[in-house]
């Protein structure tokens, strides 16, 4: 979940390119956004990134974090985010939820 040149095997998207801290993500609409990679953190099982340089959303934030579940061998995925203005955010989460069923069959292959 933390990989981020990854992203396309389960987030709803065209292409995805990453270099260094940065990423750039395609969606299928052809509309880019250029992302700053903020955190990798695979001991918290955190990842975290922000939309820069876009004239629609003026300040981002997502966090996608894995949260175990040992008493039952599972896990959850939460991924949340915030935007500047807040309707943003409503659009993010609706391809989040489909990114997070597109996880879950992702993971249950493996």
């Amino acid at each position: 979940m933390g990989d981020p040149a990854r992203l396309q095997e389960w987030f709803p998207m065209e292409s995805c390119r990453v270099d260094g801290a940065k990423r750039w993500v395609t969606l299928p609409t052809q509309l880019t956004f250029e992302e700053d990679i903020l955190l990798i953190d695979n001991t918290a099982r955190r990842f975290q990134y922000a939309i820069v340089n876009n004239f629609l959303i003026r300040e981002h934030l997502s966090t996608v974090e894995v949260i175990d579940d040992n008493d039952h061998n599972q896990c959850s995925i939460v991924y949340t985010a915030t935007t500047d203005p807040d309707v943003f955010a409503l659009i993010i989460a609706g391809a989040a939820g489909e990114a997070l069923d597109n996880a879950r069959h992702v993971l249950e292959k493996n």
